[in-house]
């Protein structure tokens, strides 16, 4: 190589070693001048990943014990212990155990206490399950007025075969009427309709 290429080889050498040298200056200088923001924000990111980390084994360990308690009770469904403490971890599946011990006893008085129930469906099935155990057609005629109601083709055919026990073939029709076409006992509504209402 000729001296007038090592010289251009050099400069560019010592261009590059300069302009990391630039770079690295005002890293440094950035580091200097926003050093308490930038511990600050590090700080914050392990406090939040540390209280995700704590939040989810908070909420893993309730589950075990909820899932413990909830296997203790369908063991002993007296054991007021396992009752508290399913209770206290998951209150909407405390509900629902509560529901299919009412269903299970046949407790309208359980049932009732469900009306106020936070957990999806569990307010609604008491409702009609509680009507159904007293034969409460007043309360089955205004659970068929609710909005959403789960049960309510089934409670129709339930004042209808009652109607039909009472003799009332009229209002009978009318509430097998208000069956939807769509309704899994649909056919069945068209059957007693049919062959028990004529």
């Amino acid at each position: 190589m000729s001296l007038k290429e090592n010289m251009e080889a050099l400069k560019e050498e010592l261009n590059s070693e300069e302009k990391f040298l630039e770079s690295a200056i005002k890293t440094e200088r950035f580091i200097k001048r926003y050093q308490k923001p930038l511990i600050a924000g590090v700080v914050g990111m392990l406090f939040a990943v540390t209280g995700a980390i704590a939040y989810q084994v908070y909420a893993d360990a309730k589950i075990e014990s909820s899932n413990t308690a909830l296997n203790a009770l369908l063991l002993n469904p007296e054991d007021a212990q396992a009752q508290e403490t399913l209770k206290n971890d998951n209150a909407e599946l405390y509900d629902l155990w509560r529901l299919t011990r009412g269903i299970a006893q046949n407790d309208p008085t359980l049932l009732a206490s469900l009306k106020n129930s936070e957990a999806f469906g569990v307010a609604d099935i008491a409702s009609y399950e509680a009507a159904i155990i007293k034969s409460d057609t007043a309360g089955l005629e205004s659970y068929t007025k609710r909005q959403g109601a789960l049960y309510k083709d089934l409670a129709l055919l339930e004042l209808a075969v009652h109607a039909l026990e009472q003799g009332n073939v009229a209002f009978a029709h009318q509430k097998i009427a208000q069956i939807g076409e769509d309704s899994p006992i649909y056919q069945l509504g068209q059957s007693l309709s049919h062959y028990g209402v004529k």
